[in-house]
Order: structure tokens, then C-alpha cells, then sequence
């Protein structure tokens, strides 16, 4: 049985209280999604955006910390997805950059393979028109960098005060990430999350070359 079956299997056998909880925070970001697109981010207020999913804005902030958070809903789910492999995964004894590879793409697997891909194509139209969305993913990703490197260190050993070099393997994952996100972002069908597994795929194997790319030489002057 493949990953996203079982998560899905996994959420039905989820108590009833639970269940609720799921599909109100999902609802959220579906509702906030499509009304920040469609009457722009700042044309959408926290009320309304409640009102639309007939919650209270109490019940808003036990998922979501403001509007920039509840929009980077999708890309926040996948992170912490990595993060819990990372407390998980077994390592071989590779590289760790393809360690941490292989908990990117499996975090990426358990992501709803129809539901997933669409909220990131939002998210990624209004980052982009949206500097305070931007900024608060930039803000995730630091702090996601950190936790990964407390777990790095807690599980194996790595990421010492003194060795930049986990550091080093997990912003290099992370700018190809970004890589991949933008030409998956830029292709006109539509977006799907194993194309842009591909497209993570293809990146990261660009690296050892990226880090050896040699400059061309500076034309003579005339």
C-alpha cells in the first residue's frame, strides 16, 4: 500500500473530535485561498474570512497565527512533514545531503496527491504579488532550518557549533527546493506534486556540478 493511502486511511481512523478539527483548519485554508485570490490579499479581512467558513476568529487562531499563516498553509504542511521524517529516518551511512533529499521526497509523498499541489499554486501566485506572505515564509524556513539542525545533532551527532556543514547540506536542499518550486510554479499545465518531485529530483542532482561550475573568461578588451 503506497504512503498517501495509508495517510488517508490513517486520517478516517482518526476520532470524531479529531476529524472535525482536520476539516476545519482545511477548510480555512482552502476558503482563505480562494478569497485572497480571487479579491487580493488585503481585500479580505479575518471576519469575513471566518464568516465564510462559519467559524469564530477564537476558533482561527487555534490553527493559524495570522492571514500570512493560514496562506502558507501548503508549504508549511510539507516542512513539517520533512521534519517528522527526519526524527525517523534511518541513515545508510550516504552523503547527508542525500539523507536529507530522501526525507524531502518522502515528505512530499505523503502530501494529498490531488488536494496538495493546487494550494501551492495559489500560495505561490499571491507570495509574489504579497511582500508580508513572502516574508513570513522566509521566517518559516529559518526556523525550520533550525529545528532540522537540533535534529540532526540530538540523532546523529551533526550540526555542531563548529562544523557549518549541515547547515551548508540543508540550505543547499532548501535552494533547491526553491529551484524546483519555480520552474514547477512557471510550467502551464497543471501543477502536480509528482512533477514537481521530478523537478526536486533533477535539481538537487545539478548540485555537485553547481559547485564546480567554472566561470568563462573575461573578454579582452578592444
Amino acid at each position: 500500500m503506497d504512503r498517501p493511502r495509508r495517510a488517508a486511511e490513517a486520517g478516517q481512523r482518526l476520532p470524531l473530535r479529531e476529524r472535525k478539527k482536520q476539516h476545519t483548519r482545511e477548510a480555512l485554508t482552502d476558503t482563505a485561498l480562494r478569497l485572497f485570490s480571487e479579491r487580493g490579499f488585503h481585500g479580505v479581512t479575518l471576519d469575513e474570512l471566518c464568516d465564510a467558513v462559519d467559524t469564530s476568529k477564537r476558533t482561527f487562531f487555534r490553527y493559524f497565527t495570522s492571514k500570512e499563516d493560514v496562506a502558507m498553509t501548503p508549504l508549511h504542511d510539507l516542512w513539517r512533514s520533512f521534519l517528522k521524517d527526519l526524527e525517523v529516518r534511518e541513515p545508510s551511512g550516504g552523503p547527508l545531503l542525500q539523507f536529507l533529499q530522501e526525507a524531502l521526497l518522502a515528505a512530499l509523498e505523503a502530501m494529498h496527491p490531488d488536494h496538495w499541489a493546487p494550494r501551492v499554486a495559489l500560495n505561490r501566485q499571491l507570495a509574489e504579488q504579497t511582500p508580508s506572505i513572502e516574508a513570513h515564509g522566509l521566517r518559516f524556513c529559518r526556523d525550520t532550518t533550525r529545528s532540522a539542525l537540533d535534529i540532526l545533532h540530538q540523532r546523529l551527532g551533526l550540526a555542531t557549533d563548529n562544523d557549518p556543514r549541515p547547515r551548508l547540506a540543508l540550505d543547499m536542499l532548501v535552494a533547491s527546493f526553491h529551484c524546483a518550486l519555480d520552474t514547477w510554479t512557471a510550467q502551464p499545465s497543471a501543477p502536480a506534486r509528482d512533477t514537481l518531485a521530478a523537478h526536486l529530483r533533477t535539481a538537487c542532482s545539478a548540485l555537485p556540478e553547481s559547485l564546480t561550475l567554472p566561470t568563462p573568461p573575461w573578454p579582452p578588451r578592444s
